[in-house]
């Protein structure tokens, strides 16, 4: 038997170590292990019973080819994932995605805090001269944003190892492996969609707290500009970390198409990763100029929402097109 064992094992050398020839090396080893035996039992020698099974088996093209796997034979090994592994890339995902909600948060409370520090200015509350207080609240914002490009990096740098799980989807998963991914992502599911409905409603919410408090005067135009940023900021921040770790368990599975992460799922993430970090630094600009030179710090918050409206619509029609021309 030692001598089929080495030579099933040849056999299997050169062919990618995938799940499903593994399961056919098994399945063909016992085949050829019944076929020893019952050779063995009918009287043939040591020699002879291994001569003939291996003439009988021994032919793995035709044998991949029975099995409908001729296509497996070709394609990259994969990579099959551990369970440590794959706790740590759940870890790691979950670490990463809430510093990358932090750091989105930190962009659009950066221009809550200019706002509010030009607002009580304006309203006589905070005693500071003007140019005082407009450094002040740039220092702040630009504090904020640089603290929040250092998270994005720190949260891209943690998920940048397991490339071949996030983007190239090159592995593969043992069926109890498999079997906690989905029963995890079931019950965490429940909680994903109460985060979304809440960050939704936030998202509606916040303008009718602008004009709600604008009815009681101008005096507080300035808080509810506030109070809405913040609305934002903690609807944004479910949508990355919820969201983000939803997704794992989705790249873990594979579940937008049997075969893995298509092309077109992967330009859909480049464009927009383009169109955002052309967007955004753009409207940190024009709120800028707006600021200094027009003097427009009373209405230009406005523009990070109108900036995440069209980057989402962006998004939104990119996804449906790309999909319309397959």
């Amino acid at each position: 038997m030692d001598t089929i064992i080495s030579y099933l094992d040849n056999m299997f050398a050169s062919l990618p170590n995938t799940r499903q020839m593994r399961e056919l090396k098994d399945e063909l080893f016992n085949n050829m292990e019944d076929k020893y035996y019952e050779l063995k039992q009918a009287g043939k020698s040591e020699n002879e019973a291994i001569g003939i099974v291996i003439s009988e088996f021994g032919n793995i093209d035709e044998i991949i080819e029975e099995f409908g796997l001729s296509e497996i034979k070709d394609e990259e090994a994969k990579q099959v994932l551990t369970e440590s592994e794959v706790d740590n890339y759940l870890h790691s995902t979950r670490t990463a995605s809430k510093w990358i909600g932090v750091g989105a948060v930190l962009c659009i409370l950066g221009s809550a805090v200019l706002v509010l520090i030009i607002g009580l200015m304006e309203s006589g509350l905070l005693k500071i001269s003007e140019e005082i207080g407009v450094l002040a609240g740039i220092s702040i914002l630009l504090v904020f944003v640089a603290t929040a490009v250092g998270l994005f990096i720190y949260g891209g740098l943690k998920l940048d190892k397991f490339k071949h799980i996030g983007s190239k989807g090159n592995f593969d998963l043992s069926y109890q492996v498999r079997e906690r991914i989905e029963d995890e992502k079931r019950a965490f599911q429940p909680t994903f969609m109460l985060t979304l409905i809440i960050g939704v409603v936030l998202i509606i919410l916040s303008p009718v707290v602008l004009f709600t408090l604008l009815t009681f005067g101008e005096n507080f135009a300035i808080f509810s500009v506030v109070i809405m940023l913040i609305l934002v900021s903690i609807a944004v921040y479910l949508f990355v970390y919820f969201g983000s770790v939803y997704d794992a368990y989705n790249r873990l599975l594979k579940t937008k198409k049997a075969n893995g992460w298509t092309n077109q799922d992967h330009n859909e993430e480049r464009m927009n990763d383009a169109v955002a970090s052309i967007i955004w630094p753009l409207a940190v600009i024009i709120f800028l100029i707006s600021g200094f030179i027009y003097h427009l710090w009373h209405i230009n918050w406005i523009i990070f929402p109108i900036a995440a409206l069209i980057s989402a619509m962006f998004s939104g029609a990119y996804a449906i097109l790309g999909r319309k021309d397959k």
